[in-house]
This record gives C-alpha cells, sequence and structure tokens, in this order.
C-alpha cells in the first residue's frame, strides 16, 4: 500500500491506495480567508462563491405555490410553507421567462423544450437523430472560466438514468430532456444518478481505472474508503487544535454516513415481486433518500471546494413519477394535464410541496454549515431552483417558478419576493450570477442585460 502523505496547501487532502478524501479548511493549518483571497470565483471575504441549479418537472400549482404579498411583505402559500424557516435566505422571482421554451414553428415538445431551455436559452433543434444541437449552459460558461480553481470543473446529478438519443417527445432527442448541462451545442454534460459513482468520483483517488481498483479493493478486504487514510488522519489530528480536531471528527463521520447509506442501497437484493425493476446499484430504492443524498454529497462537495458549481435535474420534464407515499399513485406528468379539474391540481400540489421539502432539506444543510470565513455556506452561495414550465396544463414557459437562495456572499438582497416586469429573461438573471462569480459573459440566449433586481 502506498504510504499516506498529507497536503498541507491551501486544499487538504487525507490520501491512501485509491482514496483521497479532500478536507474542509483548518485554521490551525494556516488555511485562513486570505490563502484564497486571490482566487477568482470568490466574495468580498475571500470565501469560495458556489452556484448550483437545481430543476423540478412539469411545473407548479401557482395558485398554491406563489407567495401572498410582496417585497419583503409576503408569507409563503401552501405549497411553500416548508421554507418558513429560509424567509431571509432567499428570494421568490415573478415575472421570468425563457422564451425558447415556446413552441413557436417547432410545434409539440415543450416538455423537452422547458428542460433543454432551461439553463442554456437556446432553441434547441427538433430531432430525434444524432443531429442535435441547442446551446452552452450556464453552468457551463461558469466552469470554462472559473474550473480551474477546483479540482472538479462541475458537478452534475440527476435521479434520472443517462439518455443521449432516441424519441423522448413529439420528435425531440431523449438527450434535450436528460441533460440540464452542455458543454457545447452538441455535447451534453452527462449527469451521474448514481450515489456509488458520485462518491467515488468525490472520495476515490486517480484516474477512473485507479478508484475502480480502490473501489474492489475495499469491497474485497470488507472496508470503508475511510479506513483507507486513517493513519493519515490520525497524524493530521495531531496538528489540530481542539475545534478543528472537532470539526475533522464531525466531517470523517458525516463522510462515513453518507458511505453507510450507499452500502445499504447497494444491499437490496432482488425484488419480491415480479415486473418491479430492481434499484441500480448503489441507488435508493425511495426517490427522496435518492435526492437527499446526491444533496448530501453536493454539500461535501461544495464544502471541501472540490467544485463551485452544480446541477442538479431531479426529474426531466415530462417525468411521469408517481407518489404513493403521498397518496398520490397517478403519474405526475399524466396529472399535469388536469384541465383545471380540482382533484388532479390538489395532487399536483401535494407534489410541488415535496419538491420544495427537498429544497429547505439542501438549505437547512447549507445553512447548517460554517464556511471558511465564518459565514455559512448558504450565505456565500447563489442557488437557483426552478421549473422551466409554470403551467404544464397550459405548456406555458413565462411566470417560471423560480427560487434564488443564498446571498452571494452580502450581494444579493434576500427576504423578498420579487415582482419583476412581465417576461424578464430568466437568462439576465444567469448573468447577474455570472458576473459575480467573476466569468465575463456577454450574453446568454435571449438575455437583455443583468438582473440587478436581486
Amino acid at each position: 500500500m502506498n504510504k499516506p502523505t498529507i497536503n498541507l496547501g491551501r486544499r487538504a487532502f487525507l490520501r491512501g491506495f485509491g482514496a483521497s478524501v479532500a478536507l474542509p479548511s483548518f485554521r490551525s493549518l494556516g488555511a485562513e480567508v486570505k490563502a484564497v483571497a486571490a482566487a477568482r470565483g470568490v466574495t468580498a471575504t475571500g470565501a469560495p462563491l458556489r452556484m448550483a441549479y437545481l430543476y423540478v418537472p412539469n411545473g407548479v400549482i401557482m395558485d398554491k405555490w406563489r407567495p401572498e404579498g410582496s417585497g419583503s411583505d409576503f408569507k409563503f402559500n401552501e405549497s411553500m410553507k416548508s421554507l418558513n424557516g429560509f424567509k431571509n435566505d432567499l428570494q421568490i422571482i415573478k415575472g421570468l421567462e425563457q422564451a425558447n421554451g415556446w413552441a413557436g414553428p417547432d410545434g409539440a415538445g415543450d416538455h423537452a423544450r422547458s428542460g433543454a431551455t432551461f439553463l442554456t436559452g437556446a432553441r434547441p433543434r427538433k430531432t430525434a437523430g444524432s443531429d442535435i444541437h441547442l446551446g452552452i449552459s450556464a453552468d457551463q460558461m461558469a466552469a470554462s472560466h472559473l474550473g480551474s480553481e477546483t479540482r472538479l470543473p462541475s458537478l452534475e446529478l440527476s435521479c434520472d438514468a443517462v439518455r443521449k438519443s432516441g424519441n423522448c417527445d413529439s420528435g425531440y432527442s431523449c438527450a434535450y430532456q436528460y441533460n440540464m448541462s452542455w458543454r457545447s451545442a452538441t455535447q451534453p454534460m452527462t449527469p451521474e444518478s448514481n450515489p456509488r459513482l458520485v462518491f467515488e468520483r468525490l472520495f476515490g483517488g486517480g484516474s477512473s481505472e485507479d478508484r475502480q481498483e480502490g473501489l474492489a479493493k475495499r469491497r474485497a478486504e470488507k472496508r470503508s474508503i475511510l479506513d483507507i487514510v486513517m493513519d493519515d488522519a490520525r497524524a493530521m489530528n495531531n496538528q489540530l487544535g481542539r475545534n478543528d480536531r472537532q470539526k475533522l471528527d464531525e466531517y470523517i463521520t458525516g463522510v462515513r454516513e453518507i458511505e453507510r447509506r450507499i452500502e445499504k442501497a447497494e444491499s437490496f437484493g432482488p425484488p419480491p415481486e415480479p415486473g418491479v425493476a430492481a434499484p441500480d446499484e448503489g441507488v435508493p430504492r425511495e426517490y427522496q433518500d435518492h435526492i437527499r443524498l446526491l444533496f448530501d454529497m453536493l454539500l461535501l462537495a461544495f464544502k471541501t471546494d472540490q467544485t463551485r458549481i452544480s446541477s442538479f435535474l431531479l426529474a426531466h420534464d415530462g417525468s411521469n413519477r408517481s407518489f404513493s407515499g403521498l397518496g398520490v399513485n397517478e403519474g405526475h406528468h399524466g396529472l399535469s394535464h388536469h384541465r383545471r379539474a380540482q382533484d388532479k391540481m390538489d395532487k399536483i400540489a401535494k407534489i410541488d410541496a415535496f419538491y420544495v421539502r427537498q429544497l429547505a432539506y439542501f438549505l437547512d444543510k447549507l445553512k447548517s454549515t460554517e464556511d471558511v470565513d465564518g459565514n455559512t455556506l448558504l450565505h456565500n452561495s447563489m442557488i437557483v431552483w426552478g421549473s422551466g414550465l409554470s403551467d404544464a396544463d397550459r405548456h406555458t414557459h413565462d411566470d417560471l417558478p423560480i427560487i434564488v437562495a443564498g446571498n452571494a456572499g452580502g450581494r444579493f438582497q434576500t427576504g423578498r419576493h420579487l415582482d419583476l416586469p412581465e417576461k424578464t429573461p430568466l437568462n439576465n438573471l444567469y448573468m447577474r450570477m455570472l458576473r459575480e462569480a467573476g466569468a465575463p459573459v456577454d450574453r446568454i440566449g435571449d438575455s437583455s442585460g443583468v438582473l440587478k433586481a436581486i
């Protein structure tokens, strides 16, 4: 086995064979804010500025989603009550549109266009063949300018399987619905849905082959990834002050807990009933568990500054997942064509509230985590939560349900329900975020400027 080594530079690691566990900053090792102050993509205090784009499918029931009141004098509606504890940490923005989501001359296919345009602002070429064409997404614009600051330029996550071909929506390639992040007009950034593979990417050392070799070795020996680096951890522990020793212990405990949850998901055997698909390796059977496990790994990636940029497709637009745990046995997409039937709208509102609860879970994690400058990770983040449709029954792409959480290191005015002029380009929001991150981008899709109101 390779002898563990400790890196005491700006980004410290625990290292062993097939493992490279990035650590949060420790003031005992001199990892002060000044160490990152000269880097791009930081706050005024020198802490890393993170951005994440979270996508939920099929719009919302706006009557139960849109807050009551405006400005700072608002209260959350039925679907958003789980955000009560974060009222001062976010903005709900009314009036944003993604214009290239509308049908125009292309006809049907609004679900494909919703997902495709959400981060790119570009109109997808209507094809189910290999000649897909879209545009570069906002997250990849950020990654191209800032990705060199971290080990991973960006992290793409999804709870859906990977699809890059086939006809998914009225003549549109499945690539448009299952990939929200695009490196170029013809190259989507494939998201990872398997928590085990995300874990190995974050904590396995070396190349893909090295990570596979390390995983095989750990499985054969029935060892945790942390077992491989504990000699390194003990040596580092001797160099830390009391508070940092506690911080290291809490961090290692958190990583181990994630590893146990993945192992539990992997332990499931064949399903008890025929006709029910077995989960992929490392994928929890419960949808909420899957979402939260990926959120927990995204939290660790942000906390250890392995990446500052992420996109997370909770489900592709047009998803027909059912939610039996909520008493909703029908598919989400099927229900979204409700024709104003109250019973269907009530069921969709339950789904809307479910997704907002997952956002609240992530925001709570971010707000509970201290950053390198003494603020919270949520304070030093820009988190976009939204959908490319507002009313899925009518396939509308304006007045989109958009939440922006985090203070961008103090640069955003949070605690507001912001009412913008109708049909303000959503891409103006992305332009503002890119400017705050130090990425000099001139235009995204139909952007008409930088959204200064937030």
